[in-house]
This record gives structure tokens, sequence and C-alpha cells, in this order.
């Protein structure tokens, strides 16, 4: 019974050893200035919440270049055409700031939707992904009645 009771203590000193080891984590490393080009967005998801079927909603994304050298957006990926981007064109300048707009178009879906967008760019770490989330609700009569009457 002692041999069980002492493995036992000498596992969780082990463990307890091993875990204060560990480094501390770096509380903001979208603000370390990376050699290169380097791509930090302010967020990566935007919740557009409950809207109705058939609303186009938009949001920006903006970014900034963390990194020693010019950054340059090569193209931006959409996972379905219901979403269309637009994006900083020009090369934007380490310090300086860019941005992403996706424009979502809700018609013909229904329920909890999650839209990838991929950002290609020169940036050493490749690829960013960023999402639009909404959760689509059917378009009742009532609602049609009144965009009929706003036109």
């Amino acid at each position: 019974m002692k041999k069980v009771i002492l493995s036992f203590a000498f596992a969780a000193l082990f463990v307890g050893g091993a875990v204060a080891q560990e480094k501390p984590k770096a509380t903001a490393p979208q603000e370390q200035a990376t050699n290169g080009p380097a791509l930090a967005f302010t967020e990566t998801e935007h919740n557009f919440g409950e809207i109705t079927q058939g609303d186009v909603v938009e949001h920006t994304f903006e970014f900034k270049n963390t990194g020693t050298q010019p950054l340059v957006l090569e193209r931006v990926d959409v996972t379905c055409g219901c979403t269309t981007p637009a994006w900083t064109k020009e090369p934007v300048m380490p310090g300086k700031t860019g941005f992403i707009t996706a424009k979502y178009n809700s018609a013909g879906r229904l329920g909890q939707q999650k839209k990838a967008i991929v950002v290609h760019s020169n940036a050493a770490d490749g690829a960013k992904y960023i999402y639009i989330v909404a959760n689509i609700k059917e378009k009742t009569n009532a609602s049609a009645a009144k965009t009929s009457a706003k036109n």
C-alpha cells in the first residue's frame, strides 16, 4: 500500500515540475514586429446575428502589417458565391492598416451559416482565415409585405 501511495506522490511531483517548466505565453503576439511582412487581424470572426432570408449584409475586417516589410494581399478567396470580397489592393507598409470587406447575400439560405474567407498574402506564415457568421430566419409574409410597401 505504501508503494502505491509513494508512486502517486512521485507522479504528482513529476507532473507538477513539468508544468512549472512551461514558458509564459506572450500576451499580444500580433503586436510584435516580425521580420518580413506580417498580417495581424483585429478580429477574425464577425457574427451578424439573426438576419432575414434575402438580406444582404456587409462587414469590414481591419488588419495591420506588424512586420518590417510591405505586405501585399495576393488574393482573397471565398467558399461560395454568396460572399463577395473587396480588399486593399496597394501594398500595406509596416505599421499601417488595410481592410477586407465581406458582403454576404443570404438569399436561398436558412439557419446557422459560417462562411470562411481565405486571405493569401506574401506574409511568411501563409494564408489566414477570417469568418462571417449569421443565423438566417425564413422570410415571413409580414416581412415580405414591409419590403413591398417600401418599394
